[in-house]
């Protein structure tokens, strides 16, 4: 593995691990929101929203590391 093999190692696992906590983050707000922590909307629109957002974290969080992983992966050599 060269240097620039292992640079751009390090730079997509970065990139994976900040997937995963900005998911955290997302699902973690939306939880606030829709408990009532604070408001955008008027509180039955802040569950809906609340709600949307929690999904979208989910999402990053468990679908888009995996998708970007497998994007990602070297080819197979015959």
């Amino acid at each position: 593995m060269t240097q620039a093999d292992d640079a751009l190692a390090k730079k997509r696992f970065f990139a994976l691990s900040i997937m995963r906590l900005m998911g955290v983050a997302f699902a973690m707000i939306g939880f606030i929101l829709i408990s009532g922590g604070f408001t955008l909307a008027g509180q039955p629109t802040d569950r809906w929203i609340g709600a949307a957002i929690v999904l979208v974290g989910a999402f990053d969080f468990a679908a888009m590391p995996l998708l970007l992983a497998r994007r990602w992966r070297s080819p197979k050599n015959p």
